[in-house]
This record gives C-alpha cells, sequence and structure tokens, in this order.
C-alpha cells in the first residue's frame, strides 16, 4: 500500500512539472512568434527605407544627367520639308536643314513654332510652349475699372461719342448689323493731361463688361531690333484672345510720332514699333470684339499715317471744363467729404478757370487736408480758398496762356 501512494504522488509530480514545462514552452513560443513579428515589420521598414532612398538615388542621378547634358539652342521652325527634314532658324541668325526625333510628335511642328537644337548635330529635341512675354501679358487689367459715367463731369458730348463708337458696338451690335454698317474699330482721345481721358476709357470698359487692357506708349520702346515689334503683336494677340476687350493705348505719341530720317538707330526702332502698330490697327483680319482707344496730349506731333480713316476712325477732343463742367467737377469729388453749408460751387468754379479735372481733385484733397490739420469738423470755404492758392502756385496758372496752350486741341 505505502509503494503504491508513493508511485501516485510521483506520478502528480511528474503530471504538474510536465504542465508547467508546457506553459513554459507556450510562453516562450508567444516570445519567439512577437519577436518575430517585430522582425518582419523591421524588415518591412527597412524594405522601405530602401526602395525610398533607390528612389531619390535615381531622381538625383536623373537630376545629374540633366546637369551633365549641354543645353540646347533655341530655334525657329521656318519651314517643314518632308516627314524628317525642316529648316530652321536659330537664335544666332543663320537658317539650317536639320533632322528632327522621331519622338516628336509632328502635328507639334508648325512654321514659326520654338523647338530646342542640338548643339552638335543641331537636330530638332524638343519643342518648346509659345513664349509669352511677361510683360505684355501684366498689362491686362483682370477686374474691371470701378469707373463709370456719372464719375465723370463736364463731358456729356465726348462720353455721347465714345458710348456709340465703343460701347453700342460692344452691348449692341445687332444695331450696325441691321443697317449693314461696320463700326469703327478705333477711336483717339486727344487733350490735355488731367482732363480725363483715362477715366473715359475707364468708364466704357466698366459699362461693357469688356477686358481692359491698359499700355503706356513708352513700353512698347524697347532696346534691342524687332522687340518693340513683337510686344505690339503679342499686344494685338492678348486683345482678340481675351475678347470682348478694350485696348487703351496711352500717350500714344510715344511711338507714333511723326516720321523723321535723324539717321540715329534708336529712332528707326521707333518707326518699326510704329509700323507694326499701323498694320495691326489696320486690321488685316477680322478682330471681332475689340475696341482700340487711343490718347494723347500731343496731337500735332503724331504721324499722319496714323490719323487715316481705317485705322483711328474718330478724334475725340477732350476739353478744359467750362464753368458748369468745374462745377459739376467739384460735386463729383466733393461727394463723400463734409463741408459747410456755405460752400459755394460757383465762387469755386469761377476761381479755378484754367483747372482740369486732375487739378479740381487735387484742390478737393487739399481742402480736406486743411480741414483735418486744423482739427475741424467740416471742410469751409476758407480751406477750399486756401487749397485753390496752392494747387494754383503748384500749377502757375497765372503764368499759363490758356488761349495759347488751346490752340493745340482747337
Amino acid at each position: 500500500m505505502k509503494a503504491s501512494s508513493g508511485d501516485a504522488s510521483s506520478g502528480e509530480d511528474y503530471s504538474r512539472y510536465l504542465q508547467d514545462r508546457l506553459k513554459q514552452l507556450e510562453a516562450a513560443n508567444i516570445r519567439m512568434k512577437e519577436r518575430l513579428e517585430g522582425i518582419e515589420r523591421e524588415g518591412r521598414y527597412y524594405e522601405d527605407m530602401r526602395t525610398r532612398y533607390e528612389g531619390e538615388i535615381r531622381k538625383l542621378r536623373s537630376e545629374l544627367e540633366k546637369l551633365r547634358a549641354p543645353p540646347l539652342i533655341i530655334g525657329t521652325v521656318v519651314e517643314i520639308i518632308d516627314e524628317k527634314r525642316m529648316v530652321v532658324r536659330s537664335s544666332t541668325g543663320p537658317r539650317f536643314v536639320v533632322n528632327y526625333s522621331h519622338f516628336i510628335d509632328p502635328k507639334e511642328i508648325f512654321a514659326g513654332a520654338q523647338v530646342g537644337l542640338n548643339q552638335q548635330s543641331l537636330a530638332v529635341v524638343s519643342v518648346l510652349p509659345s513664349a509669352k512675354d511677361p510683360s505684355v501679358y501684366g498689362m491686362e487689367v483682370i477686374e474691371s475699372p470701378d469707373v463709370d459715367y456719372e464719375m465723370i463731369g463736364g463731358l456729356e458730348k465726348q462720353i455721347e461719342e465714345v458710348t456709340e463708337i465703343v460701347e453700342l458696338p460692344l452691348t449692341e451690335p445687332e444695331r450696325f448689323e441691321r443697317i449693314g454698317v461696320v463700326p469703327p474699330k478705333g477711336v483717339l482721345l486727344v487733350g490735355e493731361p488731367g482732363t480725363g481721358k483715362t477715366l473715359l476709357a475707364k468708364a466704357v470698359a466698366n459699362r461693357t463688361s469688356a477686358r481692359f487692357i491698359r499700355v503706356v506708349g513708352s513700353e512698347l520702346v524697347q532696346k534691342y531690333i524687332g522687340e518693340g515689334a513683337r510686344m505690339v503683336r503679342e499686344l494685338f494677340d492678348l486683345a482678340k484672345e481675351k475678347a470682348p476687350s478694350i485696348l487703351f493705348i496711352d500717350e500714344i505719341d510715344a511711338i507714333a510720332a511723326r516720321r523723321v530720317e535723324d539717321g540715329t538707330s534708336g529712332e528707326r526702332e521707333v518707326q518699326r514699333t510704329m509700323m507694326q502698330l499701323l498694320a495691326e490697327v489696320d486690321g488685316f483680319d477680322q478682330r471681332g470684339d475689340v475696341r482700340i482707344i487711343g490718347a494723347t496730349n500731343r496731337p500735332d506731333i503724331l504721324d499722319p499715317a496714323l490719323l487715316r480713316p481705317g485705322r483711328f476712325d474718330r478724334i475725340i477732343k477732350v476739353p478744359l471744363p467750362d464753368d458748369d463742367g468745374r462745377k459739376e467737377i467739384f460735386k463729383i469729388h466733393t461727394a463723400m467729404m463734409k463741408m459747410d453749408k456755405d460752400i459755394d460751387f460757383d465762387t469755386l468754379a469761377a476761381l479755378t478757370e484754367s483747372a482740369t479735372g486732375a487739378d479740381i481733385k487735387a484742390i478737393s484733397i487739399e481742402a480736406g487736408m486743411f480741414a483735418a490739420r486744423k482739427k475741424m469738423d467740416a471742410i469751409g470755404m476758407e480751406e477750399f480758398e486756401w487749397a485753390v492758392k496752392k494747387v494754383k502756385k503748384s500749377k502757375q496758372w497765372d503764368y499759363i496762356d490758356t488761349k495759347e496752350a488751346g490752340v493745340m486741341f482747337a
């Protein structure tokens, strides 16, 4: 009996030992699995890192190859001979008959397209996008001008003429189609500085919701031969692309002065630019909803070719405002100001006999500045009189013969 009891006790001990051992092995197995999973995660992480680094290495090698590759020569396609050859003018001037890569889509190749040429073989290896001069495309005014006819005083007749020449052809073209007349394409505004020429152009652009493209004539005068003519050509292309549009050329006399032969290369380049302008305004191709407005204060020096019918069909003279006009301009510029009840606009109009609209605006601002300096709540007649004296002194009205100045615009 004792032997049997001892054997049973030994068997239970051995069974517990096996169970403990099994638990130890299972725990070790779990730890091994966890470690294996950790190793696998690390392996995937390092594999991802390797793939990323290989991608960066390929990118850097590609960039290095680009830096090592010789630069391409810019050329212009002159003529396509056949499927393999074409005539190209390089940027240095000479023309070459060259081959082009079969990787280039033939549809992208046309006369006038810019291409990249291999330096050694001069073969065409790439087609470049059309060059757009940022200075030309920066002339576009994205937002419609915030000027309306109500903000222009004393120019009722001029507003009427601009309306029928520029506004109606854009807003109501059926009027002209019904009677079979082709509306004028260009109008020239002539008047002294500050009389409202630019305001008229902005107001008509606002009323027609057309794109307003403004350029000063001097911006088209360039240093290198052919650059001014190219800018004029791109300017008209921009106006056609953004149609309906109004192209306003301010100070047009800078490039359209009467042609003289003084022998200088600079004068010849200005004349080339003007001839390109004449060709564009002349309208060899249909311009659609594009209207051209020019402005100058020196009509006496303009070339006669610019003023013939078919280019600038109508010349609108913008005179100095009369008494009623000056009174209206004063009311426009002081509409938002706080003024005393004793303000007499008739007296102000009489005090500013030779003033332009810009002068009257300056007077209104100066009067407000005088009142602000005195910490006043409203502008009085005294402040306006002081402002008139100050602006008159700066403009030297007393020394200007207004009759003589008006001869130019008569």
